[in-house]
């Protein structure tokens, strides 16, 4: 395989090459070994398959970029070769918004991570307005990335020379762009806050996702529908799912979200009410009237019941303690974000705040055993907090626990 020239930062199509058989990516994986820099990305078919997977690996050294694409080998799996490239700690692998790609890498092909590098996570780090890859290639390069690939199907095959080209420039910019921000975060001193949230991303696991079956609750307008009328939406979201994974295609693009309220309220009696429905084609009528008209009378038998309390989102009621602490900590980051140039949220998530406030920590060790708070935050600014919670409640914590713990959620 024959090495080009350092890359140009406007991309041509010689520019990358695409890696289509078994025996190229093996002597691709090897190549890659030697190299002690990577820029990499993928391409994934979510928007469009219910069963999302990688369609395609954008691969980026100094000299040139490979497309390698894992469904002309027979799937995901087959990208195996490169394992010891992902796992190598002399190779840095470069990302940008590297927390899904991580997923799905370790999702579908068992990977594992070291040295990695995520320009997102510098650029908010550094406390860029915007963190975008578009964003920070004009801003550090003055160039206009492509866009209209975004909502691309990455399964279909033959891929055009617009998807590639596209695809190759999501990978163009990262090497230079990493030197760039490496720069900067050395001069506020903040490389080893990065360093450590990407070890932090290497280490992540991710539980199987499952079927959400409460999920008809969180559909706009459904906690508004009489009892009757919610036991239908729940069967007609109960057949969209199953429906969706019958088509692998996403349960949105089988019925809209609209269209399931709009039939729960309606409830029609006959096939032919259902077309007067928006979002109820005629074509969606031949296909699934019968299972619509079908899952409308079951859920017609009987009310629904109680409305159950939804875990994810659901915010716990404070005391008075907790919450004065919660509002001076907010208080102090907004402060403390503008003085340091951080979004606030990226100092410290709300939700951060909320544990920190619970739990009432009192000194450093309290502070350090609340695993959602990142260590260059605890380390940095963890004796301002405790001092800032102690303030707000001056209060002891209990002697028999030690700290104040939450009350326990109705919702749990």
């Amino acid at each position: 395989m024959e090495r080009a020239t350092e890359l140009p930062l406007r991309l041509q199509v010689a520019d990358y090459e695409l890696i289509e058989t078994s025996e190229d990516l093996d002597s691709l994986a090897q190549d890659l070994l030697s190299e002690k820099v990577l820029a990499v990305d993928t391409e994934a078919d979510s928007f469009y398959h219910y069963f999302d997977k990688i369609c395609l690996l954008q691969i980026a050294t100094r000299r040139q970029i490979y497309l390698v694409d894992p469904l002309a080998m027979g799937g995901p799996a087959e990208l195996a070769p490169l394992a010891p490239v992902f796992a190598s700690p002399d190779i840095r692998k470069i990302f940008h918004a590297a927390e899904y790609d991580i997923f799905v890498l370790k999702r579908d092909c068992s990977f594992e991570f070291s040295n990695l590098f995520d320009t997102m996570v510098c650029a908010q780090l550094l406390g860029y307005p915007s963190v975008g890859l578009a964003s920070l290639a004009d801003r550090h390069f003055q160039v206009n990335l492509p866009k209209d690939e975004q909502r691309s199907d990455w399964s279909k095959r033959p891929l055009s020379p617009k998807q590639m080209s596209y695809a190759a420039s999501d990978v163009l910019y990262l090497v230079a762009l990493t030197e760039q921000l490496s720069r900067d975060l050395r001069k506020v001193k903040r490389m080893r806050w990065a360093q450590e949230e990407f070890e932090a991303l290497t280490r992540r696991e991710w539980s199987e996702r499952s079927f959400d079956t409460l999920g008809y609750l969180r559909i706009k307008g459904a906690r508004k529908l009489d009892p009757k009328s919610l036991s239908v939406l729940k069967e007609l979201y109960l057949m969209r799912d199953a429906r969706a994974r019958e088509m692998d295609r996403p349960p949105f693009k089988v019925i809209g979200n609209r269209a399931l309220l709009e039939v729960a309220e309606q409830q029609p009696r006959k096939l032919a009410d259902l077309s007067s429905i928006k979002g109820i084609t005629d074509l969606l009528v031949r296909r699934l009237g019968s299972e619509i008209m079908n899952a409308v009378k079951t859920g017609r038998k009987t009310d629904h019941g109680p409305i159950p309390k939804l875990s994810s989102g659901t915010r716990r009621r404070m005391d008075r303690p907790a919450e004065r602490r919660l509002n001076a900590l907010k208080g102090w980051r907004l402060t403390r974000a503008s003085e340091v140039s951080l979004d606030p949220g990226v100092l410290c998530p709300n939700s951060a705040l909320e544990t920190i406030a619970w739990h009432a920590p009192r000194n450093a060790k309290e502070l350090g055993e609340i695993e959602q708070l990142k260590r260059w935050f605890v380390r940095e600014f963890g004796a301002e907090v405790i001092e800032i919670a102690m303030a707000a409640d001056p209060t002891p914590p209990s002697k028999e626990t030690g700290k104040q713990e939450p009350p326990p959620d109705p919702g749990d």
